[in-house]
């Protein structure tokens, strides 16, 4: 008969590691503890296995975030730029993030040479390991059925498969996040501070992995220490105090250290709006999320949603629904059901405790995420993945035994309730994407018939007293409601190209503003310049203004360029096909840039053109935002001045300071747009439009000599500029 067996008792609590055998310790590894049932271990180690497979199938293909990429490809040439998170190893501008995740990957491109899977090696390795660790905190509670169940939700969530796919910092951050949670589930059950200070700093360096986002979970973290802990009041306060400072030295330190070095000496802040890092805590990364009211954001992306309009039902539509909310309903129910259940307990009870963590952390995430009205993105849900997925587990199994026990007549219809109502959404959910592809047709039948025999089964096996009918019911529905996220898990995997800024699971329901910012890819050719021979291919990613190609089974071939190749760094054309004329990078499409280099193409001509006549200056090229530097940084191996940051609108350069870098012999090529612009933007392209020498297109282009005198406009109307010192007055 299949039971849901309690989790067992923690007998060797108190026994100290050195004192376990190492061989009983690789015992417990690999086969589980001895009280656990058989299949325990070998199902954690088969999830494990399919979590990896689906984070790193076909790796040497992925699709990463061109920003980031750039950023860490930087790192491995400066340690300065290391240190600040640079876009560029000349260490003019950083990105618009705090510098972990960029850490994180860069020491393994350091280690390894720079390439896709060295990047890609940190994403999975946090992506695995949260999945291992949210397993090991629910079995803890509720037993190994609970933590097997939430190891596979999570698994299975299909924007945690794109995102870990990817080389933005959201994994490290829900890894780190689950750290924290680990830590503080243990100062609640033991009492000790030392446990609670180890959480703070885990949050802490969340903290410098994404700012803001990292202190949702953070009222669900007090509010659980201050009422489950075993201590006085007082002692409990006073820990959370302790816990507190430390929490605030752990984020705040490389702001501090950052903000009090001399504007002069370290790079601009990108995305903040004074050249500091408070303001993009506050503003760009904090409450400009939330409200939508951060000036540093751009006209095009002040509010900008690509998840769709801001709301309670945002995370159920056309773009979010097939994300995240496949389980929402059942995680809701069980949460409260669970709580109920745990109605009469002490108030240290562990399980409650648990539950009120999970519940918090899935309550806190969607209230954040549906209500926010500034910038967002379908992947920052992956951090409401884990709280959703232990709902699933331990909530699922607390109704199942109560239903099985059947010791409240009120539990025959909770259980099977929350089945049916995440079999119609999943239901509904896949109607959506009907004709998107045989393996959507078939989750539909599987999560339709499986949830339709699950709920008949569960009801049948109460009345008739059939317990083996109950478990058999309860394992068709697991299988029920994960078809449709298999699907889009599977899809998310093996999809030949995706988004690389804006990554998403499964066939495409709705764009939102989703199409801006990323899709095609760069030419492919050898490493930048510096990386080590054989180190892997250079992680390919979006530039702005390219198509995107999200959708399950389609491929990307944007002006004939290879995906997951590494770019060329010279110009030469690759498989045969020419590379002339090929935009590198279409500038301007996410914000104006003031009319630098706004609406300017930049081909791998070019490129090698400027690296041909970059006499020794310190940067190749100052362009009008991130996307296109990034672009540049990766195709050429050199630093490129982003003048605007990610929109085009940071106050990064002004004229004093360009005048300065050209005087100096640092820079020497500008690229401006022939559109106007506004302030110090238009400033300065006025001012490099009348001091500096035009670089006509027939220059570098193709099968034109470079003293062409032709006066057509593909022939003058390039937008780059050259600029020596002798230009300046």
């Amino acid at each position: 008969m299949t039971t849901l067996a309690p989790p067992p008792a923690p007998a060797q609590e108190g026994r100290h590691r050195a004192d376990i055998p190492p061989v009983s310790r690789a015992r417990r590894l690999f086969l589980g503890a001895p009280e656990d049932p058989r299949w325990a271990r070998p199902a954690l180690w088969a999830i494990l296995l399919l979590a990896t497979a689906l984070y790193a199938w076909n790796l040497s293909s992925l699709t990463g975030n061109t920003f980031y990429d750039a950023a860490v490809y930087s790192g491995t040439k400066s340690w300065k730029a290391f240190f600040f998170g640079a876009l560029d190893s000349g260490s003019f501008i950083t990105v618009d993030k705090p510098p972990f995740a960029l850490w994180v990957m860069g020491l393994s491109a350091r280690a390894f040479g720079y390439g896709t899977w060295q990047l890609m090696l940190p994403m999975v390795a946090v992506g695995t390991g949260s999945v291992a660790l949210l397993y090991r905190l629910v079995k803890r509670d509720f037993g190994v059925v609970a933590g097997t169940v939430a190891a596979l939700v999570l698994t299975l969530t299909p924007i945690t498969v794109a995102i870990n796919r990817d080389t933005n910092p959201d994994p490290i951050l829900v890894f780190l996040m689950l750290l924290g949670a680990a830590a503080l589930l243990k100062a609640v059950r033991t009492g000790r501070l030392l446990p609670l200070v180890w959480s703070a700093v885990a949050i802490g360096f969340a903290f410098n992995t994404k700012m803001m986002q990292a202190y949702v979970v953070l009222p669900a973290f007090f509010l659980v220490y201050l009422w489950a802990t075993d201590l006085s009041l007082g002692r409990r306060i006073r820990n959370l105090a302790v816990g507190t400072v430390a929490l605030v030295v752990s984020s705040a330190w490389w702001m501090v250290v950052v903000d009090l070095i001399p504007a002069s000496s370290r790079p601009y802040i990108g995305g903040s709006t004074d050249n500091t890092v408070w303001d993009l805590v506050i503003g760009y990364n904090g409450f400009g999320r939330i409200f939508g009211a951060s000036s540093s954001v751009g006209s095009a992306g002040n509010g900008a949603s690509f998840g769709g309009t801001a709301g309670l039902y945002r995370m159920f539509n056309e773009i979010m629904g097939g994300q995240i909310s496949w389980l929402i309903p059942f995680a809701a129910i069980a949460l409260a059901g669970g709580l109920v259940l745990r109605g009469r307990a002490p108030r240290t009870d562990a399980r409650r405790a648990a539950l009120m963590l999970w519940g918090g952390w899935f309550v806190l995430h969607f209230l954040t995420f549906s209500l926010a009205e500034g910038t967002f993105h379908p992947y920052y849900v992956t951090a409401m993945a884990p709280g959703i997925a232990a709902l699933a587990g331990a909530g699922g199994v607390m109704l199942y035994n109560a239903f099985r026990e059947g010791s409240a007549a009120r539990w025959g219809w909770v259980l099977p309730a929350a089945v049916a109502a995440s079999t119609v959404w999943a239901v509904v959910l896949l109607q959506r994407v009907s004709g998107s592809g045989t393996v959507y047709t078939v989750a539909e039948v599987v999560a339709g018939l499986g949830g339709a025999l699950a709920v008949t089964g569960l009801l049948v096996g109460r009345f008739m007293k059939r317990q083996k009918l109950i478990g058999f019911a309860a394992l068709a529905a697991i299988v029920a409601l994960l078809a449709g996220p298999a699907a889009y898990s599977v899809s998310a995997a093996t999809t030949a190209s995706t988004n690389g800024t804006n990554p998403t699971a499964g066939p495409s329901t709705g764009g939102g503003m989703g199409g801006m910012g990323g899709g095609g890819q760069r030419p492919s050719g050898s490493a930048p310049s510096g990386t080590k021979s054989g180190s892997g291919s250079t992680p390919s990613g979006g530039f702005p203004g390219g198509s995107s190609s999200s959708s399950s089974g389609s491929s990307s071939s944007s002006s004939g360029q290879s995906m997951g190749q590494p770019p060329t760094g010279t110009g030469s054309s690759s498989s045969g096909s020419s590379s002339s004329g090929r935009s590198t990078s279409e500038a301007g499409q996410m914000g104006g840039g003031g009319g630098m280099g706004g609406g300017s193409q930049v081909t791998s001509e070019m490129i090698t053109y400027l690296k041909k006549h970059q006499d020794g200056a310190t940067w190749l090229v100052a362009v009008a935002t991130d996307q296109t530097a990034s672009s540049i940084i990766l195709e050429s191996g050199q630093p490129v001045i982003s003048m605007g940051g990610w929109s085009g609108s940071d106050n990064a350069m002004t004229l004093a300071k360009l005048k300065s870098l050209v005087k100096a012999g640092k820079l020497h090529y500008i690229m401006v747009s022939s559109d106007g612009g506004q302030g110090t933007n238009s400033e300065i392209a006025a001012w490099v439009k009348k001091h500096g020498t035009a670089v006509k297109s027939s220059a570098y282009s193709s099968g034109s000599s470079t003293s062409s005198t032709s006066s057509s406009s593909t022939s003058t109307s390039s937008g780059l500029y050259r600029l020596d010192a002798s230009d300046v007055s």
